[in-house]
């Protein structure tokens, strides 16, 4: 991979919302067709992850249907990734990845600027979707 696109994938808690902000786009789970929206990626103990606040989500049912996708850079560096995405299931691992997440979020002088508090843990286990992120070595779109 590109050190810029490394660069871009390596957030930390002290990244900005716009240094999280990408773009995917996903396969319709019950069009086929493409659908492209705007999201925020975390970086957990060195692996990607796509989530938001508690909520039902339609990116996540397409992943779900259909895993490869399309992950826009679109800060600092520009690149569309091909990536394959993978629900979370595991309660262990939710937990980690949520109780990370959300002390991400609720850091004093947060810099990616969300609202605090963030919702409790509780919330997130049972409402968030969660997705794993790979990107198939050196293949890009």
């Amino acid at each position: 991979m590109e050190p810029g696109i490394e660069k871009a994938l390596a957030i930390t808690p002290a990244s900005s919302a716009r240094e999280r902000t990408i773009d995917i786009t996903t396969t319709g789970a019950r069009t086929g067709r493409p659908r492209r929206i705007e999201v925020w990626f975390y970086r957990v103990d060195g692996q990607i992850y796509l989530s938001t606040t508690p909520a039902s989500r339609s990116w996540y049912a397409n992943i779900v249907a259909n895993p490869d996708f399309v992950f826009h850079l679109k800060n600092g560096v520009r690149a569309d990734l091909h990536a394959v995405g993978t629900p979370v299931n595991d309660p262990a691992q939710r937990e980690a990845v949520f109780s990370s997440i959300i002390a991400d979020l609720n850091q004093p002088r947060n810099p990616a600027g969300i609202g605090q508090p963030v919702e409790p843990l509780e919330e997130w286990m049972e409402r968030s979707p969660l997705i794993s992120v790979e990107f198939p070595e050196g293949d890009t779109k």
